[in-house]
């Protein structure tokens, strides 16, 4: 999907909402994944969803063995929720209905759906573990890596 929309940033003088569609100084396109069915059965998506949540807390399990940072990762049916020292919480969860996985960080929340052999976020395409590491990283105060 494509839209146009008025680019608040424009500081042209006299681009009034009748002028908009004619200047191009005063518009900007956003570019979205269109909202297209996953090509998996809900077998495949719950095996596919629910190994993304078990290697989250296998990676959690290794970080608390080996003394990198103790994250408390607790799982409630197709939900994790990893608390970090600091009290700040990051939630994964699954979405059967929509087939995707939903992550809710500090920073934002992101919608993910299996496309080619990836978990990629609905709006920017970016990588779910990749998105998960900044927002862990930044939360946990210290690099940290999903894989």
């Amino acid at each position: 999907m494509i839209v146009t929309a008025h680019n608040p940033a424009c500081s042209a003088v006299g681009h009034g909402a009748t002028t908009l569609q004619t200047h191009p100084d005063c518009m900007r396109t956003i570019v979205s994944m269109t909202s297209t069915p996953s090509p998996l059965t809900d077998l495949e998506y719950h095996a596919k969803a629910g190994a993304v949540l078990a290697s989250i807390e296998a990676r959690v399990d290794c970080w608390l063995q080996d003394d990198v940072i103790d994250i408390d990762a607790q799982r409630i049916g197709g939900m994790l929720e990893l608390a970090f020292p600091n009290g700040s919480k990051i939630v994964v969860n699954m979405q059967p209905p929509l087939h995707e996985m939903w992550l809710a960080a500090r920073a934002a929340g992101y919608h993910f759906r299996y496309v080619d052999g990836r978990w990629l976020d609905t709006k920017d395409g970016s990588e779910f573990f990749a998105t998960l590491s900044r927002a862990a990283t930044e939360q946990g105060e210290r690099p940290l890596q999903f894989e």
